[in-house]
């Protein structure tokens, strides 16, 4: 399209790293635009669930990022049991965000993203070729880029969405949360440790470095966001809200914030595009915000990959928004309803809100409900245009006949193809599309051909049909997602 940069990303948080990392990865020059000069050490967000780790398992980083943190099998905040997830992560992963952003961060590195730190994007234009990003320098000298495509992970305070000119509608769910990084003389003997008594809540976490986040909320006492904090008022809330202060010193971080619930109602504007908090912000109950963002970039990093390359039309760009809104405003809801449960419950009624919770969820359909919900795995595009009940569900890590897994297959970020293990056939008789698609055998007795799309989730399947029908379906479905094959080398289309 003339320009030097296919995709120009704005923010280096791990939002915009896992995108730009998948792009790098797939061959397309990606810059990164980022304000701050070097690595943050402080960080809000700690929790990263099972659909995450999937994720980031179908790009071989899972089992890095585990090394890091504490793996905790019940949610404390609200004592849901994650053991029995359908997952290789039946637990959420209890980890600082800037071990997983120098996760991503290294990867970006190794694929030859451009990162150009210290520049901070002040303004976007596009027309009907590209769009152009204005950068100012670190010692304040203004430059132009150009690129074909611009993503938006800048944060709840968007340059990009401010130029777009969207609006952020939404409220205010808590104000004045403190925050700290501490130390604890009397850690707690089974951390994550969560109280809540009406006027005061607090929230002990461990970062398995000898370090603990500490969230607390004072009904009795409301700052703005940029009053100072004092050790003391923390300790304080901790031993009305949980019994104890846990002897905590030393803190290297101190903060407060407000906890807003906000979202855009567009997640594309043309060339442009918004992911993590550019596009949505909500409480931090249930830890969801970092784990809603990455999904946003493994949702869009291979349909952009897909447009830029020829292979798909931009129509296919368009469902990034069809599918990722209805998720963002779902965990608005979700969050939002957590919190307000926690923080809005008189103190008289504590008891018997938290007896009733207990109560809901000994019943195991609410409890698998749940969990599911706030894990991410139950996540679904199906449209009612889908023939198959399995189309725009999570696909699982089955095993393959070859010993390796289906996410493990998905870390080449193509399609993949899973064939029963009793048609062979299938495979020579579909090798045209074998550039973009790797075909399987799923190990075991099924007569279902599935093709999963590299973000994870299923994008066609059928199942008991005559070999011959199955033949014919699944060539409609490669065309459909992968491309139709040409009659001459060159021309390929695709009819998604």
């Amino acid at each position: 399209m003339g320009s030097d940069i296919d995709v120009l990303v704005v923010g280096a948080g791990p939002a915009g790293l896992l995108l730009a990392g998948d792009l790098a990865e797939a061959g397309l020059r990606c810059t990164v635009v980022e304000r701050r000069e070097g690595e943050s050490k402080l960080t809000r967000a700690f929790a990263v669930h099972a659909r995450t780790m999937e994720q980031l398992d179908a790009r071989g980083l899972a089992d890095e990022l585990l090394l890091t943190g504490i793996r905790n099998p019940v949610l404390q905040f609200l004592r849901i049991d994650l053991s029995r997830l359908p997952s290789r992560y039946p637990h959420v992963l209890v980890t600082p965000q800037y071990n997983t952003e120098r996760l991503l961060l290294s990867r970006a590195q190794v694929h030859g993203v451009n990162i150009m730190r210290g520049h901070e994007a002040t303004g976007v234009q596009q027309d009907e070729t590209g769009v152009d990003v204005a950068v100012r320098a670190p010692d304040g000298a203004e430059q132009s880029l150009r690129a074909d495509f611009v993503v938006g992970a800048d944060g709840r305070n968007s340059c990009v969405r401010r130029s777009l000119g969207l609006p952020f509608p939404g409220r205010s769910a808590v104000r004045s949360m403190m925050l700290a990084d501490v130390r604890l003389a009397e850690p707690p003997t089974k951390p994550p440790t969560v109280g809540a008594i009406g006027d005061a809540f607090a929230i002990v976490v461990p970062f398995g470095d000898t370090w603990f986040r500490v969230m607390a909320w004072n009904r009795r006492h409301p700052m703005p966001d940029d009053a100072p904090v004092d050790l003391e008022e923390i300790r304080e809330v901790a031993r009305r809200a949980l019994g104890s202060d846990f002897a905590m010193h030393d803190p290297r971080w101190l903060s407060r914030f407000h906890s807003d619930e906000r979202q855009s109602p567009r997640y594309r504007v043309g060339r442009v595009f918004l992911v993590g908090d550019a596009a949505h912000v909500h409480s931090p109950a249930g830890g969801m915000g970092l784990n809603t963002s990455l999904q946003d970039s493994a949702n869009l990093s291979w349909k952009l990959t897909a447009v830029q390359r020829g292979r798909a039309p931009d129509s296919l760009l368009d469902t990034y928004e069809n599918e990722r809104q209805p998720v963002g405003r779902r965990v608005l809801r979700m969050s939002g309803a957590l919190l307000r449960g926690v923080l809005t419950t008189p103190r008289a009624l504590c008891g018997v809100r938290d007896f009733s919770a207990r109560t809901v969820l000994k019943t195991p359909w609410v409890a698998r409900r749940l969990a599911a919900a706030i894990s991410g795995l139950d996540i679904s595009y199906a449209s009612a245009a889908d023939a198959h009940p399995l189309a725009g569900k999570r696909a699982p890590d089955v095993p393959l006949s070859d010993g390796r897994r289906l996410y493990e297959a998905l870390r080449a970020r193509r399609f993949v193809l899973v064939i029963p293990n009793d048609s062979p056939h299938l495979s020579s008789l579909i090798s045209e599309w074998s550039d973009e698609v790797e075909i399987v055998s799923a190990r075991g007795s099924t007569k279902k051909s599935v093709l999963v799309r590299p973000d994870a989730y299923i994008a066609w399947a059928v199942s008991d049909e005559s070999p011959e029908r199955r033949i014919d379906a699944t060539r409609h479905a490669l065309a459909d997602w992968c491309g139709a094959q040409p009659a001459t080398p060159g021309s390929r289309t695709s009819l998604v």
